[in-house]
């Protein structure tokens, strides 16, 4: 599981500390030093005080000792610092173990000599880091010096925004902190964990390695079972052999199964083969019948236009027979003696006229009777294109239904493909080839 993991613990403005992080690893610190260096106070400020909010003094010492309050890390010794008033921060960052995801958990502290102590806690959940993408602090230049100045709880919360959670209740930080990083159903199951963290960290056991003495004290952190956990202990003891009935009941019926799927799983691959061999027959066919529909296509686009030509040439040459014979109407109409000679020119180009309309008319007749033909193999043509485009459709319906029992899932791309391709020259070897690797698959699991 992706579980939550310390990564980081930090203070500002705490104890002898100004700024300092402690980076873990693997969700583990070591920390080594003298008696007396501080490593005890370090990490009792961090744990369980970060986890619930609780600053008794007696969270503060392993002892159980109410001497040193929480207010003594902050301001210190009277004789010895002399400063009345401080605020500062505590916080812990963790980590998703698989994934770059961090959750930052932290308590303000501002102390008053003589006064109460104001506390807020907060929970950073849009993946900022402290000291990365966001600071405790913020910068004041006093007496010509660039010093760092914990923000307020109001400048905090300012710059969390919706980023995060700032409240001003213990109580309320507890409940964050359970909800964001361990998430027990209830404030009393996880202020138990609390209880057995302080119990673990008791200093009796470095004095005493006992199991029993162990063993006493997990027992006196546990809460104590009620009449309704027992109840509900019996009811499972007795429904124990009842379930283990049902196991062996359900493990046979399992069994049977299993063999009767391993023989309809043969069947099943058997009908696939057979199917796509099919498939693989009619597609052969239905590379036949397009290369023949192409050529007839084309045979077809070749005729019409010499249709196309032919009939031009009609038209050409019936406007040439009109202009002829508006000319010859115009000059028979003129006088004898005034244009005999234009009649004679006249005469002697109708003859040849005569002689050009005779030759375009037989081919004007032959070029009719050629178109008469075409017109006829075109209709043949259009006739053979219909059969061979319903076959091709009947085909196409045959290769939907046998791909869908074969399983072929690229069939349907493959169909697309060649209809808006159809009446151009279409290359099946995509399709072939992913049919045999289809193919290929089928025969592969029928021989397993």
């Amino acid at each position: 599981m992706n579980k939550w993991k310390m990564n980081r613990a930090g203070l500002l403005n705490f104890w002898y500390y100004d700024e300092e992080v402690f980076d873990f690893s693997d969700g583990k610190l070591l920390l080594r030093g003298s008696n007396g260096s501080g490593k005890s106070v370090t990490m009792q400020s961090f744990l369980p005080v970060l986890l619930d909010g609780k600053t008794s003094p007696d969270r503060l010492d392993p002892f159980g000792s109410r001497a040193r309050r929480m207010e003594d890390y902050l301001l210190g010794e009277k004789e010895i610092v002399n400063r009345d008033e401080r605020t500062g921060y505590l916080y812990l960052e963790f980590k998703r173990k698989e994934t770059e995801q961090f959750m930052t958990i932290g308590i303000g502290l501002q102390a008053k000599r003589n006064k109460p102590m104001n506390f807020w806690g907060f929970v950073i959940t849009d993946n900022r880091r402290i000291g990365q993408d966001l600071e405790l602090y913020k910068y004041e230049i006093n007496a010509g010096k660039k010093q760092k100045i914990p923000r307020s709880r109001v400048e905090l919360e300012n710059v969390i925004d919706d980023g995060g959670h700032l409240v001003q209740t213990k109580g309320e930080y507890m409940k964050l902190v359970n909800k964001y990083i361990f998430g027990f159903e209830t404030d009393e199951a996880y202020e138990d964990l609390i209880k057995l963290l302080i119990q673990l960290r008791s200093p009796k056991l470095s004095k005493d390695f006992r199991p029993t003495v162990i063993y006493e004290i997990l027992e006196a952190a546990l809460p104590p079972l009620t009449d309704d956990d027992l109840r509900h202990l019996s009811d499972t003891i007795e429904q124990m052999d009842q379930t283990k009935q049902q196991i062996e009941q359900l493990e046979r019926e399992r069994e049977a199964i299993t063999s009767l799927n391993r023989v309809y799983t043969t069947y099943n691959q058997r009908m696939l083969a057979d199917h796509a061999n099919e498939m693989i027959m009619t597609g052969e066919k239905l590379a036949k019948e397009e290369k023949a529909l192409s050529e007839l296509e084309q045979a077809s686009a070749k005729l019409s236009k010499e249709i196309t030509e032919l009939t031009d040439d009609i038209q050409k040459l019936s406007q040439e027979q009109e202009t002829f014979t508006k000319q010859r109407e115009r000059l028979q109409s003129h006088k004898v003696w005034n244009l005999q000679k234009e009649l004679n020119d006249a005469k002697q180009k109708l003859s040849s006229n005569q002689d050009d309309l005779r030759r375009k008319n037989e081919q004007i007749s032959g070029k009719r009777k050629k178109e008469s033909q075409l017109t006829v193999e075109k209709n043949q043509v259009e006739e053979k294109i219909g059969h061979r485009l319903r076959t091709m459709e009947d085909m196409l319906i045959d290769l939907d239904n046998d791909a869908d029992e074969a399983s072929f899932a690229q069939h349907d791309m493959n169909k697309t493909d060649f209809k808006r391709h159809q009446m151009e020259s279409f290359d099946f070897s995509v399709w072939m080839k992913e049919t045999a690797e289809h193919m290929s698959d089928l025969e592969r699991i029928a021989v397993d």
